[in-house]
């Protein structure tokens, strides 16, 4: 005979917290006619016995808020701004408005965001996973009643829905472009924090090096930053057999790489070709302007709401999984303008 977990009520919440069953119905509801101080009492409460956690909390919370919880790594990498900005845009013409949290990638940042979101009541969550992130904790989401759509990182062994790039085909060829311009000793820069996005990257890079029986790309393991990006520049030119073609995870590490490869007196496109992933404003306005990939992050946040909001609805729909296109940018930093070596195609 199986047992069944008794739900949380708002009695129970009301007796914990030692007030009445209807503040805590107002503070549930936001409302501005409770003190703070009691406000944080019962908040504390509800947490403590259970009711933020209860499946049953979707029914106690009564109607929809019209919000939702939107947590990136960074907010100052241009490409989650341009993320947020399509997913903002989206949700502004459905009505909806956008609790935006950043998690500086950690699983332990995150975790607090989440339960801040809870706490207010966020109808569902567009999430860039934090590095570390577990399938265990995606599940746990959704045993707590609360849509989730993964974008452009899908935790690994994870389940529901997901929208991002083709970052393996995009990174397969652009690695094929620069082996057809002569480039053969490969850095892939970046790598400080790994996640389902930059793991696909380097297959990419790899897949196609495999190909062509060329080594595997030298791994630096700097951050995903500007200043990541300066390292493994430097760490690249301090090398006897340097690599010929530096492929950053990302256009920021490149914007990083490439002034710092210039001040050591390498010639961009000449010396070593630098490349990125993203295709942000700046890629195109850059001295030189940057090869990249171009993974179109407006859409990606534009698809993460049409999603968020089709599971909104429906919660029993189909899993969705959207995977957009990729797209090779060619400019002068991979040496593009220079004459292709004798016999290359």
């Amino acid at each position: 005979m199986s047992k069944t977990e008794p739900r949380i009520t708002l009695t129970e919440v009301a007796r914990h917290a030692g007030v009445s069953r209807a503040t805590v119905s107002l503070v549930l509801r936001d409302s501005p006619l409770v003190a703070a101080e009691t406000r944080a009492r019962v908040q504390a409460s509800a947490e403590a016995v259970g009711y933020l956690y209860n499946r049953g909390a979707a029914t106690m919370r009564g109607l929809r808020t019209r919000t939702v919880g939107l947590l990136v790594t960074e907010i100052d990498n241009p490409f989650f701004g341009e993320l947020v900005a399509g997913a903002e845009a989206a949700l502004e013409a459905a009505g909806y408005i956008a609790f935006l949290a950043t998690t500086a990638d950690s699983v332990e940042r995150q975790q607090r965001a989440l339960q801040r979101l809870r706490e207010h009541r966020v109808d569902g969550l567009i999430l860039c996973a934090a590095g570390g992130t577990t399938p265990q904790d995606i599940a746990t989401l959704a045993g707590q009643g609360m849509p989730c759509v993964q974008a452009m990182r899908q935790v690994r062994g994870s389940r529901g829905d997901f929208t991002g790039a083709d970052n393996l085909l995009g990174l397969e060829h652009l690695t094929e472009h620069l082996i057809r311009l002569g480039h053969r000793r490969f850095a892939f820069a970046g790598t400080a924090v790994m996640n389902s996005s930059l793991r696909h990257r380097l297959d990419g890079v790899e897949t196609a090096l495999r190909r062509h029986g060329l080594p595997a790309p030298l791994v630096l393991r700097t951050a995903a930053t500007r200043q990541g990006g300066a390292e493994a520049a430097e760490t690249l030119w301090r090398m006897r057999d340097r690599p010929d073609a530096l492929v950053c995870c990302n256009d920021v590490v490149a914007f990083g790489a490439i002034p710092a490869l210039q001040r050591l007196g390498a010639g961009i496109g000449q010396d070593i070709a630098v490349t990125g992933v993203g295709d942000v404003p700046e890629a195109a306005n850059g001295n030189p302007p940057l090869t990249t990939v171009a993974t179109d992050p407006r859409r990606i946040g534009q698809e993460a709401v049409r999603l968020l909001l089709r599971r909104i609805a429906q919660p029993a729909a189909a899993m969705e999984q959207v995977v957009l296109p990729a797209r090779l940018v060619i400019r002068a930093s991979c040496g593009a303008a220079m004459p292709l070596p004798a016999g290359a195609a």
